[in-house]
């Protein structure tokens, strides 16, 4: 896709004067036209999207082509001049004789114009690549320079055959001059006849070209009168289009601060859903710890029972040794009265006591075991009570 330029650049008022044929468009093409057979020669083609400015808004461009067609430079040998020609199909799209005042606009990097005043419109062509582009404005200021070159030499030749007719011109009265200073117009008839058809064929060329000379100042007035009237609208144009610039230089800087407030709105989006996620793990990570939490709550649980069960054999052990003791105590009683037996009790009976305070420092260190371990249970509940309060 080739890029369009959106607001064409409308050429500034001035420049030299055109010939009578700027007042009128150029003759447009027939289809199926031999350039050659007249005389002209292709020196450059290339292809382009054709475009024109919109003759109602002058703003807007209008495609002149449906596709990418061929753009050429034609040279008149008879003329001395220059023309772009594009043809699409048996439409002719672009007939625009280059003059010295045409300027050739690059507006985008594949997109460049030029106003046509002959044809009171302005011409737009879109390249596929920036090189075509840069060949085609180089190839129009060639051909401008060379337009301009061949005016500078019609105007030499003009300005020679008007000095040969001033010469002329002044030749003449001499000569009327000299035939009267040599007798009376009776002499001039009898000697000097050839002499006379002379000077009247010379003074008729000169009423001729003074003649011409003056429709020829009254149609440079009319066509300067023309190139001011276009120059007029040419300049309204550009004021017009300088004013939609200035609109859309508006509307951009508007879409560029809503397009700043949008992005540090999506990023603070996204610095909020960063700590979504980061809230996120973090819930995840203490599920788990809760679930593992849960799990030794089980474990401890369990122990608690054993411990439990362990705790129910010690009244057996209490009655046991109260028994015992009653046993010791009816013992003594009947040692009292059987000393013999005392003896061979005592062995029994310090194996008792023996067995006694061994079975109580077991007591004693299960029942320590199990305060420590009573109380690590009730510190792990107010951890676990603690954590499900934070959560």
């Amino acid at each position: 896709m080739c890029e369009v330029g959106t607001r064409p650049a409308m050429p500034a008022g001035g420049g030299e004067t055109p010939p009578a044929s700027a007042l009128s468009p150029p003759a447009p093409l027939q289809p199926g036209e031999k350039c050659r057979e007249m005389g002209e020669q292709p020196i450059f083609t290339t292809r382009a999207h054709v475009f024109q400015i919109d003759p109602t808004t002058k703003k807007n461009w209008v495609p002149a082509s449906k596709q990418a067609v061929t753009v050429s430079y034609f040279y008149d040998s008879t003329r001395n001049s220059y023309r772009i020609i594009s043809v699409d199909g048996a439409k002719v799209v672009i007939n625009s004789t280059i003059t010295p005042n045409m300027t050739f606009t690059k507006t985008s990097h594949k997109f460049g114009q030029w106003a046509d005043s002959r044809a009171n419109t302005v011409f737009g062509l879109g390249f596929s690549s920036e090189q075509l582009l840069s060949k085609f404005a180089e190839k129009f200021q060639e051909v401008k320079e060379a337009a301009r070159l061949a005016r500078e030499r019609s105007q030499e030749k003009t300005e020679t055959s008007s000095n040969h007719s001033q010469e002329s011109g002044r030749e003449t009265p001499c000569s009327t001059r000299a035939s009267s200073v040599n007798g009376t117009d009776d002499e001039k008839a009898s000697h000097g006849g050839p002499a006379d058809v002379h000077l009247k064929t010379e003074n008729d060329k000169l009423k001729l070209a003074l003649a011409q000379s003056s429709c020829n100042v009254k149609k440079w007035e009319t066509e300067l009168q023309a190139l001011r009237e276009s120059n007029a609208r040419l300049t309204t144009a550009l004021q017009e289009s300088a004013a939609s610039i200035e609109h859309w230089k508006k509307q951009f800087s508007i879409c560029k601060e809503e397009n700043d407030q949008l992005r540090s709105k999506i990023e603070e989006l996204e610095e909020q859903c960063e700590e979504i996620n980061k809230e996120q793990e973090r819930n995840v990570q203490l599920s788990r710890r809760l679930q593992d939490l849960e799990t030794e709550l089980q474990d401890k649980e369990l122990e608690l029972e054993d411990l439990r069960k362990q705790g129910e054999i010690i009244p057996q052990l209490v009655s046991e040794c109260e028994t015992v003791s009653q046993k010791l105590q009816a013992a003594d009683k009947r040692n009292k009265d059987l000393e013999e037996k005392v003896r061979a009790l005592r062995s029994e009976i310090e194996e008792s006591k023996q067995r006694q305070s061994h079975l109580k420092a077991e007591l004693q260190t299960f029942l320590d075991i199990l305060d420590g371990k009573i109380d690590e249970l009730h510190d792990f509940r107010q951890g676990l009570s603690k954590l499900g309060v934070d959560n």
